[in-house]
C-alpha cells in the first residue's frame, strides 16, 4: 500500500515530520516498509536565471556564465549546449551533493576560470536516465525557491506492509483514521456530496438469483461526459505511487481505490448489450480483460455480464470490449460489494492479480457503497461534465452490525497495561466503535472492520493504539525447567547432515524450491504435475525434483566472478509428485576447483569423485545409515559420469549417489571445469533399531592384531566392493577391516583388460595369540572368499606365497 505525504494530509490535519509519522504507523502495526523521500536529496537545489552566456577563452564547448539565486549573482563554468541568457535553470550552490554520482559541488577552477556552482541536467538530479543538456524551467519559474518544493518533488512516498486483516487500511483515508486515533492530529470528515439527477437513462443491474458473489450493486449511468486527460494533481498523485495515468474516467476509479480503499468500476454505457447481472459464469465463456488476456471462465468464476456475455470479473477485472476510451460519450459507473472469499478463489484460479481483487478479498466497507458511488459520480462530473441520471440499486446491503459486551477490566488482564476507562473509551470511538453502557460497554464494531469480533479483538485495538511501549515489564517467575521432546527422525537427520557436511568443509546454500522448465527436464524432472500455475518468474516455473541444479547454477555464478575454490550444500526438500507423499529430504553437495592447495609437502589436488563419496559416507554415517553394509553399484542417473560415479546401496535400496558429472550436462549448464557431486536420500535409510536398555558388558583386548596383504588379479570393469565384502565375510570373528592398498596396471595387464588390486586385512585374536598355522588357516579362508567372486584370481606374487607357504586352495 503506497501514498503519498500530501496525500495523506489531504485526509489527516496534522504537523507531525515525515519521521513521526513513519514511527507512529510501524508503532500502530502499519509497518512501513519503504520511504522515498527525494525531497531531501533535492532541498539544496534552487531555480535561478542566466544573466549572461559568454564563451569560454580556453574552451569553445564550455560557457561562462553569470547566475542569479534570487539573493546574490554566481559565476559558473557549464558545458550544456542549451544554456544560454535569460534561461530559468535548477543550479546546485557550493556544497551540494549531486544526487546521481554522490559529487560534491565545491569552488574551483576550470580551465583557468573560476566556477562557483553547478547548473543541473535531469539525469544528475535522479529525475532520467539520461538528458541532454541542462533543465530548462518555464519563464514564470519563481528565482530564488527551491526547486524540489516548486516542481512537487518534496512529497514523500511512503510504503506500508499491511496484513490481511486490515482491509480498512487499503485507503488513505483508514490510514488516516488510525494515526489520529493515535493521537497523531485529527482525521478530516469525507464530505459526501448529493447528485442531483438532471437524465434518465434505462441503463438497470440484477443480481441472478443463487449468486453469492454478489450481495449489494449499486449504478449509475452519466450522459455526454468528456473523457481526456486527467488533471495534473491526479496524475501526479498516481505517478508517484508507481501508477500510469490513463484517462480521467480510468484514473478517477484507480484513485478511489486507492483514497478510500473503494474499487469502482466505469463501463461505456454505448458498449454494452442491455442491462449488467451479477451472475455465476458459464462453462465455455471468455473474457478479454483490461489486461489485453483472454480468459477462459467455468461455474467456479463469478462475472458481471449483459445481455451478449461477460463484461468483467466480479471484483477483480474489467472487459476491454466494454472499456472506456477517449471517444467515450456515455458512461455507467458501477459499485458493488463482492464475497471476499468468491473474489479471491476466481483470482487464484485466474491468475490474475488487480488493486480490486487485492481490496475485495480483505473486505471492503460493505455500508459505504452509497456514499462512494456519490463521491465518485461527483468526481467524474467535476473533471468529465456530464448529466447524471438517477442511481439505480440491486440488492441489499451485506452489512450487519456487530455488537460485542466488553468488560473495561480486560484490558489489564489480558493486555497488561492499566488504563483509565475514558482514554479506552476515547481509542474506540476514534477508530469509529460505538459504545454504551458504564460497567459492561456494548461496543458496537464499525462497518469497516470486519476483523474484530470478540473481546480480545477489542484488547488489541487499545494496546495498539495507546502503545505496545506502555507495557510495563514483570518479573516473571522462573519456569521450571523441563526435558524438551526430541526431534522427529527426519529433522534430526536433516540436522546432523548438516552438521557433517559443515565438518567436512562445505558452505551451505538455500535455493528456490522452483526450477526453470529446460533445467528441471534435464535432471530427470519437469513433468506436467508439478508445474506452477502462478510462478513467480517465468525462469522457476517448476517445483524441483533434484537439489544439484540450483547449487551448479551458483557454481557457474562463482567460476564466472574468479572463484575456482568453491564448495557448496543443500539439506532441503524435493518432489516427485504434487501431494505430501511426493516430498522427500535429500542431502546434496558440489565440490570443484582445488581440494588441496599446493604445499612444499604435496602437489595442488583437484576434487574428485573419492573426495564426494566421503562426503556421502560422512553424511550416511551421521543419519544412522549401517555404513559397514553399503555396497557400490554403477547404477546411476543420466547427469553423472557413467565411468567415474556410483550408487551407494543397501541390498536393492539406493540411499545415494556420488562421482564426477558428466561433462555433456555441464556444458549445457554453461560450467567449463569438473564437478564431482553427491545426493544422500534421508529419508531411506532405514530406521534404526531400538536400543538395548542392557549395556554389555565391557571387555579389553589386549592381544595384539595382525595384518596381512594379498594381491588378486580382476577385471577392470569388476567393483573392489565385492572383494572387499567377501574378505570380510570369510571370517566374521577375527577379521576386523579389509581395505585397498593400491590398484596398478601396466600396459600389458592393460591389454588384457585387467588390474592388480592389493588388499590389507586385519586380523584380531579373541582368546590367545595366533600361530602362523592360525594365520595360515585365515589367510586361506580369505583367499578362497576372494577367489569366489567372478573374474578374480590370484597375483603372480599371493600364488608364489601360497605354494611357499603350502596351503591348499580349492575353490
Amino acid at each position: 500500500m503506497k501514498f503519498t505525504l500530501s496525500w495523506l494530509k489531504s485526509h489527516l490535519d496534522t504537523t507531525a515530520s515525515l519521521n513521526e509519522i513513519c514511527d507512529r504507523l510501524t508503532a500502530i502495526g502499519l509497518e512501513v516498509e519503504s520511504l522515498d523521500d527525494k525531497g531531501a536529496a533535492l532541498k539544496p537545489f534552487v531555480i535561478a536565471e542566466i544573466r549572461e552566456a559568454t564563451r569560454h577563452p580556453e574552451a569553445t564547448k564550455l560557457q561562462i556564465c553569470r547566475v542569479f539565486d534570487g539573493t546574490e549573482e554566481h559565476q559558473v563554468i557549464c558545458g550544456a549546449a542549451n544554456a544560454r541568457a535569460g534561461l530559468k535553470v535548477v543550479m546546485a550552490p557550493i556544497g551540494t551533493v549531486i544526487p546521481n554520482g554522490g559529487l560534491v559541488i565545491q569552488k574551483a577552477k576550470i580551465r583557468g576560470v573560476e566556477s562557483c556552482g553547478m547548473l543541473c541536467s535531469e539525469e544528475e538530479l535522479g529525475l532520467a536516465d539520461e538528458s541532454e543538456g541542462i533543465i530548462e524551467l518555464p519563464a514564470d519559474a519563481p528565482v530564488g525557491k527551491h526547486y524540489a518544493e516548486w516542481a512537487g518533488l518534496d512529497d514523500a512516498v511512503i510504503e506500508i506492509n499491511l496484513t490481511p486483516n486490515r482491509g480498512d487500511c487499503t485507503g488513505v483515508h483508514g490510514v488516516a483514521r488510525d494515526l489520529a486515533a493515535s493521537g497523531l492530529g485529527t482525521l478530516k470528515p469525507l464530505e459526501i456530496p448529493s447528485i442531483d439527477a438532471k437524465a434518465t437513462s434505462s441503463a438497470r443491474v440484477t443480481i441472478a438469483p443463487g449468486s453469492h458473489a454478489c450481495r449489494q450493486f449499486l449504478g449509475r449511468a452519466i450522459l455526454n461526459v468528456k473523457n481526456g486527460p486527467s488533471p495534473a494533481w491526479l496524475q501526479n498523485r498516481l505517478k508517484a505511487i508507481g501508477q500510469r495515468p490513463i484517462s480521467a474516467l480510468v484514473d478517477i476509479t484507480n484513485y478511489l481505490s486507492i483514497d478510500l480503499g473503494r474499487p469502482a468500476h466505469v463501463y461505456d454505457l454505448d458498449k454494452l448489450n442491455g442491462n449488467l447481472t451479477t451472475r455465476t459464469a458459464k462453462s465455455g465463456e471468455t473474457l478479454l480483460a483490461l489486461n489485453g488476456r483472454e480468459y477462459a471462465l467455468d461455474e467456479t468464476h463469478s462475472v458481471i455480464a449483459d445481455d451478449k456475455g461477460p463484461v468483467g470479473v466480479a471484483g477483480i477485472i474489467g472487459g476491454e470490449l466494454s472499456g472506456c476510451t477517449d471517444d467515450t460519450k456515455n458512461v455507467f459507473l458501477e459499485i458493488a460489494w463482492f464475497d471476499p472469499a468468491q473474489v479471491a478463489l476466481s483470482g487464484r484460479s485466474l491468475q490474475i492479480d488487480s488493486d480490486a481483487r487485492y481490496r475485495f478479498e480483505r473486505g471492503v466497507d460493505p455500508a459505504f457503497l452509497p456514499g462512494a458511488e456519490a463521491i465518485a459520480a461527483s468526481l467524474i462530473l467535476k473533471l468529465c461534465g456530464g448529466e447524471p441520471a438517477p442511481r439505480v440499486d440491486a440488492g441489499q446491503s451485506a452489512f450487519s452490525a456487530r455488537v460485542i459486551a466488553f468488560n473495561p477490566e480486560m484490558i489489564e488482564s489480558l493486555g497488561g497495561v492499566k488504563l483509565d476507562s475514558d482514554t479506552a473509551k476515547s481509542i474506540l470511538q476514534k477508530l469509529g466503535f460505538s459504545i454504551s453502557g458504564s460497567s459492561e460497554w456494548q461496543v458496537t464494531v464499525p462497518s469497516w472492520r470486519r476483523d474484530v469480533e470478540g473481546q480480545a479483538d477489542l484488547v488489541e485495538e487499545i494496546v495498539r493504539i495507546h502503545g505496545y511501549q506502555h507495557i510495563p515489564a514483570t518479573d516473571l517467575p522462573p519456569v521450571p525447567v523441563t526435558a524438551l521432546p526430541g526431534l522427529p527422525l527426519p529433522l534430526e537427520r536433516a540436522a546432523k547432515a548438516r552438521d557433517a557436511l559443515a565438518t567436512r568443509g562445505l558452505l551451505e546454500a538455500y535455493s528456490f524450491s522452483f526450477l526453470h522448465q529446460p533445467v528441471a527436464e534435464l535432471f530427470g524432472g519437469g513433468q506436467k504435475e508439478l508445474q506452477l500455475l502462478n510462478p513467480i518468474s517465468s525462469e522457476l516455473g517448476t517445483m524441483r525434483t533434484n537439489l544439484l541444479p540450483n547449487l551448479l547454477d551458483m557454481v557457474r555464478r562463482n567460476i564466472e566472478r574468479g572463484f575456482d575454490h568453491i564448495g557448496l550444500c543443500e539439506v532441503g526438500l524435493i518432489f516427485a509428485n504434487p501431494s505430501p507423499e511426493g516430498q522427500s529430504t535429500v542431502a546434496t553437495g558440489v565440490r570443484s576447483g582445488p581440494y588441496v592447495d599446493a604445499s612444499p609437502h604435496a602437489d595442488a589436488r583437484e576434487a574428485d569423485l573419492f573426495d564426494a563419496k566421503a562426503d556421502a559416507l560422512a553424511v550416511l554415517e551421521a543419519a544412522g545409515a549401517p555404513v559397514a553394509s553399503l555396497q557400490i553399484s554403477r547404477n546411476v542417473p543420466s547427469w553423472y559420469h557413467p565411468g567415474r560415479a556410483g550408487a551407494l546401496t543397501l541390498g536393492k535400496q539406493v540411499l545415494a549417489y556420488f562421482g564426477e558429472l558428466h561433462p555433456g550436462t555441464l556444458k549445457q549448464l554453461d560450467i567449463k571445469q569438473r564437478v564431482v557431486a553427491f545426493e544422500v536420500m534421508l529419508d531411506t535409510i532405514p530406521a534404526p533399531r531400538r536400543a538395548s536398555s542392557t549395556k554389555p558388558a565391557y571387555r579389553t583386548n589386549d592381544l595384539q592384531p595382525v595384518q596381512r596383504d594379498y594381491s588378486f588379479l580382476m577385471p577392470e570393469t569388476s567393483l573392489s566392493g565385492l572383494l572387499i565384502s567377501a574378505m570380510e565375510k570369510s571370517d566374521r570373528q577375527h577379521v576386523k577391516n579389509v581395505s585397498v592398498l593400491s590398484c596398478y596396471q601396466d600396459a600389458a595387464l592393460k591389454a588384457e583388460g585387467i588390474v592388480s588390486i592389493a588388499l590389507r586385512v586385519t586380523y584380531q585374536p579373541q582368546t590367545a595369540t595366533f600361530t602362523d598355522a592360525d594365520i595360515d588357516g585365515l589367510s586361506k579362508a580369505a583367499i578362497q572368499a576372494a577367489l569366489s567372486v567372478s573374474g578374480c584370481r590370484m597375483s603372480p606374487a599371493l600364488e608364489a606365497f601360497v605354494k611357499q607357504k603350502g596351503i591348499a586352495i580349492t575353490v
